[in-house]
Protein backbone atom coordinates (compact mmCIF):
# COMPACT_ATOMS: atom_id res chain seq x y z
CA UNK A 1 0.00 0.00 0.00
CA UNK A 2 1.31 3.08 -0.96
CA UNK A 3 0.58 6.90 0.74
CA UNK A 4 -1.75 7.57 -2.64
CA UNK A 5 -3.60 4.69 -2.26
CA UNK A 6 -7.23 4.59 -0.41
CA UNK A 7 -8.19 0.83 1.11
CA UNK A 8 -11.23 0.22 2.30
CA UNK A 9 -14.08 -2.88 1.92
CA UNK A 10 -17.20 -2.62 0.55
CA UNK A 11 -19.57 -5.27 1.25
CA UNK A 12 -16.60 -7.76 1.95
CA UNK A 13 -14.50 -7.44 -1.04
CA UNK A 14 -11.56 -4.98 -0.67
CA UNK A 15 -11.59 -1.52 -3.12
CA UNK A 16 -8.10 0.25 -3.34
CA UNK A 17 -8.31 3.50 -5.01
CA UNK A 18 -5.72 5.46 -6.31
CA UNK A 19 -5.62 9.21 -6.21
CA UNK A 20 -9.15 9.46 -5.10
CA UNK A 21 -11.38 13.07 -5.59
CA UNK A 22 -11.79 14.42 -1.71
CA UNK A 23 -15.18 16.19 -3.09
CA UNK A 24 -16.60 12.30 -4.03
CA UNK A 25 -18.90 11.08 -1.47
CA UNK A 26 -19.69 7.32 -0.81
CA UNK A 27 -23.43 7.20 -1.86
CA UNK A 28 -21.99 8.53 -5.77
CA UNK A 29 -18.88 6.14 -5.68
CA UNK A 30 -21.25 3.29 -4.88
CA UNK A 31 -23.94 4.11 -7.49
CA UNK A 32 -21.38 5.43 -10.33
CA UNK A 33 -17.95 3.15 -10.00
CA UNK A 34 -19.37 -0.26 -8.04
CA UNK A 35 -23.02 0.01 -9.46
CA UNK A 36 -24.58 -0.39 -6.06
CA UNK A 37 -27.78 1.23 -7.14
CA UNK A 38 -29.94 -0.19 -3.41
CA UNK A 39 -28.08 3.03 -1.48
CA UNK A 40 -30.57 5.96 -2.33
CA UNK A 41 -30.04 9.57 -2.81
CA UNK A 42 -32.93 11.22 -1.38
CA UNK A 43 -32.59 14.69 0.52
CA UNK A 44 -28.45 14.60 -0.02
CA UNK A 45 -28.08 16.24 3.29
CA UNK A 46 -27.98 13.52 5.72
CA UNK A 47 -31.76 14.20 6.68
CA UNK A 48 -34.21 11.47 5.45
CA UNK A 49 -31.88 8.36 6.15
CA UNK A 50 -32.25 6.94 2.31
CA UNK A 51 -28.58 6.70 1.97
CA UNK A 52 -28.26 4.93 5.43
CA UNK A 53 -25.06 2.07 5.43
CA UNK A 54 -22.76 0.52 7.56
CA UNK A 55 -19.46 1.38 9.35
CA UNK A 56 -17.32 -1.49 10.29
CA UNK A 57 -13.95 0.03 12.15
CA UNK A 58 -11.66 -1.36 14.37
CA UNK A 59 -11.65 0.24 17.95
CA UNK A 60 -8.48 -0.54 19.67
CA UNK A 61 -9.56 1.33 23.21
CA UNK A 62 -12.35 -1.63 23.11
CA UNK A 63 -10.50 -4.10 21.07
CA UNK A 64 -12.94 -5.06 18.71
CA UNK A 65 -15.07 -3.78 15.76
CA UNK A 66 -17.82 -1.19 16.36
CA UNK A 67 -20.58 -0.94 14.21
CA UNK A 68 -22.35 2.04 12.96
CA UNK A 69 -24.65 3.60 10.44
CA UNK A 70 -23.72 6.35 8.04
CA UNK A 71 -25.15 9.04 5.69
CA UNK A 72 -23.71 7.87 2.35
CA UNK A 73 -24.64 11.08 0.60
CA UNK A 74 -22.31 12.87 3.46
CA UNK A 75 -19.36 11.10 3.86
CA UNK A 76 -16.47 11.50 1.65
CA UNK A 77 -14.73 8.38 0.19
CA UNK A 78 -11.36 9.93 1.49
CA UNK A 79 -12.71 9.18 5.03
CA UNK A 80 -13.43 5.44 4.55
CA UNK A 81 -9.52 4.37 4.62
CA UNK A 82 -9.47 1.20 6.57
CA UNK A 83 -13.33 1.11 6.71
CA UNK A 84 -15.62 -1.67 5.82
CA UNK A 85 -19.13 -0.43 4.19
CA UNK A 86 -21.74 -2.88 4.12
CA UNK A 87 -25.06 -1.58 1.77
CA UNK A 88 -28.15 -3.47 1.58
CA UNK A 89 -26.94 -5.57 -0.78
CA UNK A 90 -24.26 -6.77 1.13
CA UNK A 91 -26.54 -8.26 3.54
CA UNK A 92 -28.88 -10.26 1.54
CA UNK A 93 -30.46 -10.25 -1.90
CA UNK A 94 -34.07 -12.70 -3.66
CA UNK A 95 -30.55 -14.36 -5.59
CA UNK A 96 -29.38 -15.91 -2.25
CA UNK A 97 -31.18 -15.04 1.02
CA UNK A 98 -32.79 -11.75 2.73
CA UNK A 99 -32.03 -10.76 6.12
CA UNK A 100 -34.36 -11.17 8.70
CA UNK A 101 -35.21 -7.16 9.11
CA UNK A 102 -35.70 -7.32 5.37
CA UNK A 103 -37.84 -10.33 5.23
CA UNK A 104 -39.98 -8.12 7.89
CA UNK A 105 -40.40 -5.18 6.61
CA UNK A 106 -42.27 -7.65 3.59
CA UNK A 107 -43.96 -10.20 5.23
CA UNK A 108 -45.29 -8.40 8.28
CA UNK A 109 -49.01 -8.99 6.98
CA UNK A 110 -48.53 -11.51 4.93
CA UNK A 111 -49.13 -13.90 8.28
CA UNK A 112 -51.64 -11.58 10.35
CA UNK A 113 -54.57 -14.33 8.58
CA UNK A 114 -54.04 -17.81 8.78
CA UNK A 115 -51.05 -19.19 6.69
CA UNK A 116 -49.05 -21.81 7.43
CA UNK A 117 -46.04 -21.04 9.33
CA UNK A 118 -42.92 -19.09 8.76
CA UNK A 119 -40.52 -22.33 9.23
CA UNK A 120 -42.71 -24.98 6.95
CA UNK A 121 -42.07 -22.92 3.87
CA UNK A 122 -39.11 -23.14 1.71
CA UNK A 123 -37.21 -20.23 1.15
CA UNK A 124 -37.99 -18.77 -2.36
CA UNK A 125 -42.10 -19.89 -1.94
CA UNK A 126 -42.08 -17.87 0.98
CA UNK A 127 -40.56 -14.78 -0.96
CA UNK A 128 -42.85 -15.26 -3.42
CA UNK A 129 -45.59 -15.15 -1.20
CA UNK A 130 -44.15 -11.56 -0.07
CA UNK A 131 -44.47 -9.91 -3.40
CA UNK A 132 -48.05 -11.41 -3.31
CA UNK A 133 -49.31 -9.92 -0.32
CA UNK A 134 -46.57 -6.54 -0.12
CA UNK A 135 -49.22 -4.49 -1.40
CA UNK A 136 -51.00 -5.59 1.97
CA UNK A 137 -48.69 -5.06 4.83
CA UNK A 138 -48.06 -1.53 4.14
CA UNK A 139 -44.18 -1.52 5.54
CA UNK A 140 -42.82 -0.68 1.88
CA UNK A 141 -44.62 1.01 -0.54
CA UNK A 142 -42.95 3.40 -2.86
CA UNK A 143 -39.57 1.49 -1.57
CA UNK A 144 -37.29 4.40 -1.93
CA UNK A 145 -36.82 4.77 1.94
CA UNK A 146 -36.69 0.52 2.52
CA UNK A 147 -32.87 0.20 2.02
CA UNK A 148 -31.98 3.18 4.48
CA UNK A 149 -34.54 2.01 7.12
CA UNK A 150 -33.08 -1.70 6.83
CA UNK A 151 -29.73 -0.87 7.37
CA UNK A 152 -30.61 1.23 10.26
CA UNK A 153 -31.98 -1.60 12.00
CA UNK A 154 -29.46 -4.08 10.59
CA UNK A 155 -26.63 -2.03 12.39
CA UNK A 156 -28.90 -1.61 16.00
CA UNK A 157 -29.16 -5.74 15.59
CA UNK A 158 -25.20 -6.40 14.50
CA UNK A 159 -24.73 -3.93 17.78
CA UNK A 160 -27.32 -5.37 20.20
CA UNK A 161 -28.78 -8.86 18.82
CA UNK A 162 -31.90 -8.39 21.27
CA UNK A 163 -32.90 -4.42 21.55
CA UNK A 164 -35.25 -2.82 23.43
CA UNK A 165 -38.41 -1.37 21.96
CA UNK A 166 -36.89 2.17 22.77
CA UNK A 167 -33.56 1.11 20.95
CA UNK A 168 -35.07 0.33 17.86
CA UNK A 169 -37.34 3.83 18.12
CA UNK A 170 -34.06 5.39 18.55
CA UNK A 171 -32.35 3.74 15.73
CA UNK A 172 -34.87 4.63 13.10
CA UNK A 173 -35.26 8.29 14.27
CA UNK A 174 -33.13 9.32 11.20
CA UNK A 175 -34.95 7.54 8.73
CA UNK A 176 -37.93 9.00 6.58
CA UNK A 177 -40.75 7.84 5.34
CA UNK A 178 -43.71 9.30 3.52
CA UNK A 179 -45.82 6.36 2.55
CA UNK A 180 -46.60 3.98 5.69
CA UNK A 181 -46.98 6.34 8.86
CA UNK A 182 -44.30 4.10 10.27
CA UNK A 183 -46.89 1.63 11.89
CA UNK A 184 -46.14 -0.97 9.91
CA UNK A 185 -42.42 -0.76 10.27
CA UNK A 186 -42.08 -0.61 13.89
CA UNK A 187 -44.82 -3.39 13.88
CA UNK A 188 -42.21 -5.81 12.14
CA UNK A 189 -39.06 -4.26 13.79
CA UNK A 190 -40.61 -4.48 17.45
CA UNK A 191 -40.89 -8.32 16.90
CA UNK A 192 -37.03 -8.14 17.23
CA UNK A 193 -37.60 -6.22 20.90
CA UNK A 194 -36.58 -8.15 24.49
CA UNK A 195 -39.37 -6.41 26.11
CA UNK A 196 -42.12 -7.15 23.60
CA UNK A 197 -45.33 -8.11 25.44
CA UNK A 198 -45.90 -11.80 25.94
CA UNK A 199 -48.76 -13.68 25.22
CA UNK A 200 -50.64 -14.35 28.41
CA UNK A 201 -53.67 -16.91 28.48
CA UNK A 202 -54.07 -16.88 24.71
CA UNK A 203 -54.45 -13.36 24.49
CA UNK A 204 -52.93 -9.94 23.85
CA UNK A 205 -53.61 -6.51 23.27
CA UNK A 206 -54.86 -5.90 19.56
CA UNK A 207 -51.84 -3.90 18.67
CA UNK A 208 -50.08 -7.74 19.45
CA UNK A 209 -51.97 -9.50 17.61
CA UNK A 210 -51.13 -8.07 14.45
CA UNK A 211 -47.57 -9.65 15.13
CA UNK A 212 -48.11 -13.14 14.35
CA UNK A 213 -45.57 -14.89 16.73
CA UNK A 214 -44.81 -16.65 13.37
CA UNK A 215 -42.71 -13.94 12.14
CA UNK A 216 -40.19 -13.67 14.76
CA UNK A 217 -39.30 -17.49 13.72
CA UNK A 218 -37.29 -14.98 11.14
CA UNK A 219 -35.18 -13.51 13.44
CA UNK A 220 -32.71 -16.99 13.65
CA UNK A 221 -32.99 -17.11 9.83
CA UNK A 222 -29.51 -17.08 8.20
CA UNK A 223 -27.10 -13.74 8.87
CA UNK A 224 -24.84 -12.92 5.85
CA UNK A 225 -22.18 -11.06 7.69
CA UNK A 226 -19.97 -9.23 4.83
CA UNK A 227 -19.04 -6.55 7.29
CA UNK A 228 -15.49 -8.09 8.76
CA UNK A 229 -13.89 -10.94 9.67
CA UNK A 230 -10.49 -11.70 11.84
CA UNK A 231 -8.58 -11.71 8.34
CA UNK A 232 -9.70 -8.88 7.06
CA UNK A 233 -9.22 -7.14 9.78
CA UNK A 234 -5.79 -7.62 9.68
CA UNK A 235 -5.76 -7.04 5.89
CA UNK A 236 -7.40 -3.83 5.57
CA UNK A 237 -5.06 -2.94 8.73
CA UNK A 238 -1.79 -3.76 7.31
CA UNK A 239 -1.05 -6.18 10.43
CA UNK A 240 -1.44 -5.92 13.66
CA UNK A 241 -3.30 -3.20 15.08
CA UNK A 242 -0.47 -2.09 17.79
CA UNK A 243 1.82 -1.38 14.56
CA UNK A 244 -0.87 1.24 12.83
CA UNK A 245 0.88 4.58 13.06
CA UNK A 246 -1.73 7.20 14.66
Amino acid sequence: MTADELVFFVNGKKVVEKNADPETTLLAYLRRKLGLSGTKLGCGEGGCGACTVMFSKYDRLQNKIVHFPANACLAPICSLHHVAVTTVEGIGSTKTRLHPVQVFLEVLTAFIHSSPKISEHPYDSLFELCQERIAKSHGSQCGFCTPGIVMSMYTLLRNQPEPTMEEIEDALQGNLCRCTGYRPILQGFRTFARNRPTVRNEECSAFWQEVPMEVVVRHQAHWLDTSLDPASVLDILGGSPTKIPV
